[in-house]
């Protein structure tokens, strides 16, 4: 199922979705990890190592986040730029977004 296109004020297309859902679902894993991550440093006893792969946790997190987004953008709105006359101003967009530019 197509997720539909959306009007919000100026901005005539929004985030597909499917990718708030996946995205959300990945930012609760991420907010698991930071979680653990405070209450381990709590503990005077954590061992280093444990905090940093839990570190690494949340980073492989928030980058699947990110992977998600993209994906949805670059199929929601990247794809059909072309049909609505607007490559140059979406691929400028996310070439800024991405700091490319």
């Amino acid at each position: 199922m197509k997720d539909k296109q959306c009007v919000h004020g100026e901005h005539t297309l929004c985030m597909p979705e499917s990718s708030r859902k996946a995205a959300r679902r990945r930012l609760a894993i991420a907010r698991g990890h930071l979680e653990s991550i405070q209450r381990m440093l709590e503990d005077p006893d954590v061992y280093c190592v444990d905090v940093l792969k839990q570190l690494k946790a949340v980073q492989g997190a928030l980058a699947g986040t990110g992977e998600v987004v993209l994906r949805g953008h670059l199929e929601a709105h990247v794809a059909t730029a072309e049909s609505r006359g607007d490559t140059s101003e979406i691929v400028n967009e996310l070439m800024h977004a991405l700091k490319y530019t």
